[in-house]
């Protein structure tokens, strides 16, 4: 990983990737939410884990309204993970193709005026 600070205009807190590695995987697991993929991302994943669009979409995506949202895991009460989270080796298993909510993660619009809740979902803000 990195050893740079990632930082995002309009924001007030910087992002080591660095802690990413220490972390294991805090951003993807935690309650039930959605993790949401627009077509494009998800022929990348489909292509990545050697399926066709339709065959991944059966396996791995629920939609929601209009919008598709990777499924999850149950880990444990309360707990769940993408279902694309390795839980032992702590990390995503298709990172490279990961969609665009977990590739501008921690700088999301709701964290932009609450830090302190950026801060108890990720050690790597600074």
């Amino acid at each position: 990983m990195d050893n740079e600070l990632m930082e995002k205009e309009g924001y007030n807190y910087k992002f080591a990737p660095s802690a990413c590695e220490e972390c294991g995987g805090h951003c993807c697991t935690g309650e039930s939410g959605y993790i949401w993929a627009k077509y494009d991302e998800i022929v990348k994943m489909a292509e990545f884990v050697n399926l066709s669009v339709e065959d991944f979409a059966t396996m791995y995506l629920k939609k929601v309204k209009h919008r598709y949202s990777l499924i999850e895991k149950k880990l444990a009460e309360d707990n769940y993970a993408c279902i694309f989270f390795d839980e032992t080796m702590k990390r995503c298993t298709i990172y490279p193709v990961r969609p665009l909510q977990c590739r501008t993660f921690p700088f999301w619009e709701q964290f932009k005026n609450n830090e302190d809740e950026v801060r108890k979902e990720c050690p790597g803000i600074i």
